[in-house]
């Protein structure tokens, strides 16, 4: 750990990521906007996708928005924390933070480490942490997307060529560690989905659901 780095930072960014991370926007979107709980709904997962089997595109937006905004949140506030250190420094607190909030997003303590996929929240970080990686991410899915209309595929060839779009960009190691234990975890979730991936079962986008997504 970087020397310009005191063990209460590195707790604190740790500890408060993971909060932050923690904070299930599909839950509270959907109980406070009148819709069914999210998590009796398709598969479900607490995720912007999910949220939008309610009918409420609003809240689905909420949910996007609020889930990649929290893996934003961390990383700004890592960033304000060390200002005055060294980018090494930066660098380091913000893959800790960042990555904290999320496996926060993913196993989170207020739901019984029962979270959501993290794709919203993994553009959210990528985005925060290293524009330039966060647009080539972006792109990619939105490639992807375009051509196969799967979005569990777009976010799973997104997640894997991220460590890449970090080192071909030129940001720390820092951020490529990040990107890939971020990659490594979305791979991880989406396991039920690569299955059906295989198989050719898996949901389109706009399409009627074959299985919970």
């Amino acid at each position: 750990m970087h020397a310009d780095l005191s063990y209460l930072q590195i707790l604190a960014a740790i500890v408060g990521g993971y909060l932050l991370g923690s904070i299930p926007f599909g839950v509270i979107a959907t109980r406070l906007g009148g819709a069914p709980d999210v998590r009796t709904l398709g598969s479900g997962n607490i995720g912007a996708t999910n949220v939008l089997r309610t009918g409420r595109k609003d809240l689905a937006l909420i949910t996007l928005v609020g889930d990649g905004g929290k893996g934003a949140l961390a990383v700004l506030i890592a960033w304000l924390a060390t200002r005055n250190a060294s980018l090494a420094a930066q660098a380091e607190l913000t893959a800790l933070a960042a990555g904290a909030a999320f496996l926060g997003h993913l196993f989170p303590v207020w739901l019984r480490f029962k979270g959501g996929k993290g794709v919203s929240t993994f553009f959210g970080t990528l985005l925060a942490a290293a524009w330039p990686v966060g647009l080539l991410a972006a792109a990619t899915w939105i490639l992807v997307a375009a051509l196969f209309r799967i979005s569990s595929l777009a976010g799973l060839i997104a997640a894997a060529l991220a460590p890449v779009y970090v080192f071909a960009t030129g940001r720390p190691r820092p951020i490529a560690y990040l990107a890939l234990f971020m990659a490594v975890l979305i791979y991880v979730r989406h396991t039920p989905n690569i299955r059906r991936l295989l198989k050719g079962e898996e949901p389109r986008i706009g399409g009627q659901d074959k299985a919970a997504a």
